[in-house]
């Protein structure tokens, strides 16, 4: 019989925590089930290394997952039981696979044996994740585990990063296991060759309007600051595409806008009249080109350049003149090794579209009957006051557009929002930042709507200690879908009221730090508290119903 001091046999459980050492994982993120137990009691062993954060619903796991692996480039780990543990976590893996973040997660599956049966919580998760995973995998043999997960780890960063799914039959994780775990070798990164480079280069020079659009996921900061050097000597008007803002410093001269919900219109005209296009590691998606129709499908009429970490992605909707398949850090390395040309016959584009920009970003007269907090201060002072590396979280809803509109990103990985659309995203992913960084200031600002999709993980921020803040924007209201109701059926008001709870003072109930904050001259003290507190902290903004979008009023 074992005693607590005697080694424990190699099983595949074992081995693939194992294998989670050996790639520099330190943190999993999972709501235990007993279709894990093996796994769970090899994490226990391993405790000094990897930490295991409890997630109170398989959803915010997802997320808090997702949100590790935007954060550090490296794959997020999330492990979940069977069946309905699953089906909770897919809304995260549905985040990864549009945003482009590696992730592996990890589910608990039913015996070999019980396979056909339809056994109790019985998923076939080939059939479930085919369509929303790079790779789905079950693990059959235990002795392929070391196998398995390290080409999990490998599909996971490859080409265009994205999720991995790989189911662990419970009778599997207790299995012998003589094949110890090994690394996934990292690839050398494909580098353009200087003939593609020179063409690109006399592209760009002969243009009379050029911009470059950047998106994508994996931009590091030296990555970053190799983009902004190109594009500061080329005098280059960028544009971030949707949810990719921190990519390129927004206080920069050449920096134009973002591709998003709630586009300015001199940016949109921008895209329209541009002679050369050059996309740097964005897909080009139906959000930045306006559902497509910036850009003409399949040939656009402008000079397209496009550089992308994965060929599939390079002609998929949109034919370049010159696509070149090359991760982000290297294209933006090669970029800026590009001799400017002297004269720059779109000077005065850049600034006008810089000009447009700005006006854009200015917070709008309030009308007179507005009542609340004035959302696009609140959003102005934050930036004012938290440093360059502060991370802003959040989900989905008309809220987000004063977000993307009155917050300045500076800094790659500062933003965690989901191009997936996904409600509930900010909070989970704001616990995940505190826990990442708690040096720095995270911020998450949520819907009353998006809020309330995952309320509960502030019970893992306060067991864990994550130090954040919560915005809340209340407006009692669903407000994107009551925005397009409006539109559609004016005046027939269906299923898009919300009546929330006391937001302070459930904060409280979960420990927190929490206040109502009611009028624009309350927020920046507010904020001042709650940035002084040592846990999580809650304030929640009352905003005026009418003011659907920082230009639209429902009246």
């Amino acid at each position: 019989m074992p005693t607590a001091t005697t080694p424990k046999p190699p099983t595949a459980g074992r081995v693939l925590v194992d294998a989670l050492r050996l790639h520099g994982v330190d943190r999993v993120f999972c709501v235990p089930g007993e279709s894990y137990l093996e796994v769970l009691d090899a994490l226990y062993d391993a405790a000094s290394e990897v930490q295991l954060v409890v997630a109170k619903h398989e959803g915010g796991a997802a997320n808090m997952a997702e949100a590790d692996g935007k954060l550090t480039g490296r794959p997020g780990i999330c492990m979940v039981t069977r069946g309905p543990g699953a089906t909770h976590a897919s809304a995260g893996v549905h985040t990864a696979q549009q945003d482009s973040t590696p992730m592996i997660l990890f589910v608990g599956q039913i015996a070999r044996g019980q396979v056909g049966r339809d056994a109790f919580q019985e998923v076939d998760y080939h059939a479930m994740f085919g369509k929303l995973a790079k790779w789905v995998v079950e693990v059959t043999d235990a002795s392929r585990m070391a196998e398995i997960v390290a080409r999990a780890f490998h599909v996971a960063v490859s080409g265009r990063p994205g999720p991995v799914v790989v189911s662990l039959p419970e009778d599997v994780l207790t299995e012998a296991c003589t094949v110890p775990a090994v690394r996934s070798t990292a690839l050398a990164a494909p580098v353009p060759d200087a003939t593609t480079m020179q063409a690109i280069a006399g592209v760009l020079a002969g243009a009379q309007r050029p911009l470059m659009i950047v998106g994508g996921s994996g931009w590091s900061d030296e990555a970053a600051a190799a983009l902004a050097d190109f594009a500061t000597a080329w005098d280059l008007p960028v544009a971030c595409s949707f949810r990719r803002q921190d990519v390129f410093d927004n206080r920069r001269a050449q920096y134009v806008g973002h591709l998003s919900l709630g586009m300015n219109p001199a940016l949109k005209d921008m895209v329209t009249r541009a002679d050369v296009i050059l996309a740097v590691g964005t897909r080009l998606s139906d959000i930045s080109t306006d559902g497509y129709t910036l850009l003409q499908v399949p040939v656009p009429r402008h000079r397209l350049l496009h550089l992308h970490p994965d060929a599939n992605e390079i002609g998929r909707v949109y034919r370049p003149e010159i696509g070149v398949e090359v991760g982000v850090a290297t294209a933006a390395a090669a970029l800026a090794r590009l001799p400017a040309p002297a004269q720059k016959a779109w000077s005065a584009w850049t600034r006008s579209g810089r000009t447009a920009h700005e006006a854009f970003t200015q917070p709008p007269a309030r009308a007179a009957a507005a009542t609340g907090v004035d959302f696009a201060t609140a959003m102005r002072h934050v930036t004012e006051v938290l440093a360059d590396d502060a991370i802003i979280s959040n989900g989905a809803g008309n809220y987000t557009v004063w977000v993307h509109r009155f917050h300045q990103y500076r800094r790659p990985r500062t933003e965690l929002a989901p191009t997936s659309g996904s409600m509930g995203y900010g909070l989970p992913a704001a616990v995940a930042a505190a826990l990442r960084y708690p040096e720095r200031d995270v911020v998450c600002v949520a819907g009353d709507g998006c809020f309330l999709m995952y309320p509960l993980e502030l019970a893992t921020a306060a067991e864990y200690g994550a130090r954040f803040i919560v915005l809340v924007v209340n407006n009692g209201m669903y407000g994107t879908i009551r925005m397009h109701q409006e539109n559609h059926y004016p005046g027939r008001v269906s299923g898009t009221r919300l009546q929330g709870p006391d937001y302070a003072g459930l904060a409280r109930a979960f420990g927190g730090y929490a206040e109502r904050v009611e009028s624009t001259e309350g927020f920046a003290a507010a904020f001042e508290r709650a940035r002084a507190q040592r846990g999580f902290a809650l304030l929640e903004l009352v905003t005026d119903p009418k003011q659907i979008t920082p230009a639209k009023r429902l009246d």
